[in-house]
């Protein structure tokens, strides 16, 4: 085991002057960082703890100890999802006893001085975390996304971990923190893919999930996509990859911040995997869980909405009519990016629509779809992985034009063309 080099303010805290909770994190802290083999901890700008969803009692027995021992967090702290959404507290089926104690959670952790944002992209927010900087970001799309679009470094920090490395500030300086554990593993080529595929947020649900699958906790690098490619894709791609996968970093060359060309992140060895249309058609299918046209509900919004998703489907909406009557639509977003859509008119077009706007949570990880709803259609790679075992619900991944079409249709539609090219 690697001796691990504390700072004078380190020592001071295990010595109880930031008081008792800085001290038991920290010693939360030097745990691990002994079992990765970090010789020095570093010092994070900001966290994002994922720890606010209720998982059962030990989670809130955490940190309401931690609000007994006088714990606050020493850096900017933004909240995952938690279990509720506050907003509309009757949307989640879930019994009285687990309603009480999801929201002593969500509380729990507001006074430890974190920012109650409720959402898996903090990234949507006015903070975000400079190119370099290094942070403490739990919920695996927020991490991928911080190290892989913005340049920023996280390793992956799971529950009571978050909230450690925010009351404490401090991280070992181990994986993802390290540049060599930022070169890429494997190459993805994606230059027979067409331009049109590549548009759709839903292509890169399914290149995320065949990353994912190949790289398992490595880091891919994708070659042949256009300069244009967008927020809203690149997340969809990591939140897919860090699914089926472990990845917590991925590179697009000419793309992502630290990618300007190939031999900035790969050796020229690597190994490289060409993708063509069969495979992502093929690796659509296997998301697709739902057999026959039968459709019962609409699932957007995982990672949660953003303000350009919204204006997107406002957009589809605002050229045809109201979703059909036996479809239920969710779109699960922020409070804070609900607020923009609200502001400029695009949840309102959804609402006329018939969708019912979620926020706070998340609708494949609590109670949310009504009972009787068997398959449900979604643009989202991560959305269909996790939602059949989650919540039992059959899926239909497709593109966002494909499952506006389907919700109207009351009946899955499908663009062939587009998943030929």
């Amino acid at each position: 085991m690697a001796d691990l080099e504390l700072s004078e303010e380190d020592n001071a805290m295990l010595a109880g002057e930031h008081g008792e909770a800085a001290t038991l994190c920290l010693r939360m802290v030097i745990a691990l960082a002994q079992v990765r083999g970090a010789t020095r901890l570093l010092t994070v700008e900001s966290a994002h703890v994922d720890g606010c969803l209720y998982h059962g009692q030990a989670g809130l027995d955490f940190v309401e100890r931690l609000g007994e021992l006088g714990g606050r967090v020493a850096v900017p702290t933004t909240l995952n999802v938690g279990s509720l959404d506050l907003r509309h507290p009757d949307l989640v089926r879930a019994d009285a006893e687990t309603t009480a104690n999801a929201r002593r959670l969500m509380a729990g952790y507001t006074a430890l001085g974190c920012a109650p944002t409720w959402t898996c992209a903090p990234y949507q927010l006015t903070h975000r975390p400079a190119f370099g900087t290094h942070v403490a970001w739990a919920e695996s799309n927020a991490i991928v996304f911080a190290n892989s679009v913005l340049g920023a470094r996280t390793d992956r920090y799971g529950d009571f971990l978050d909230i450690g490395a925010a009351i404490t500030g401090r991280v070992p300086d181990a994986g993802l923190h390290r540049d060599d554990n930022r070169r890429a593993t494997i190459r993805l080529d994606c230059a027979a893919l067409s331009r049109r595929l590549l548009g759709e947020d839903a292509a890169w649900g399914v290149l995320g999930h065949l990353a994912g699958r190949l790289a398992g906790s490595g880091v891919p690098v994708l070659t042949g996509v256009p300069s244009t490619v967008t927020e809203d894709q690149l997340k969809a791609f990591g939140a897919a990859a860090a699914s089926s996968g472990g990845v917590g970093l991925f590179h697009v060359v000419g793309v992502t911040p630290e990618a300007p060309d190939l031999a900035a992140v790969a050796s020229p060895n690597l190994v490289t995997h060409a993708v063509d249309a069969d495979q992502v058609r093929a690796i659509r299918d296997e998301l697709t869980t739902a057999h026959g046209t039968d459709l019962d509900a609409l699932c957007l919004g995982t990672p949660h909405f953003s303000l350009t998703e919204f204006e997107r489907l406002a957009a589809l909406l605002a050229d045809g009519g109201p979703f059909h009557h036996a479809v239920r639509a969710y779109v699960t977003t922020s409070r804070a990016v609900l607020a923009e859509a609200d502001r400029l008119g695009y949840a309102e077009t959804v609402r006329s629509a018939g969708a019912r706007i979620v926020v706070d949570t998340c609708t494949y990880i609590t109670p949310i779809l009504d009972a009787g709803l068997r398959t449900a259609m979604t643009n989202s790679g991560k959305w269909a992985w996790y939602a059949p075992g989650n919540i039992g619900v059959d899926v239909a991944l497709g593109s966002l034009a494909e499952c506006v079409a389907s919700a109207r249709a009351g009946r899955i539609v499908r663009d062939e063309a587009l998943w030929a090219s």
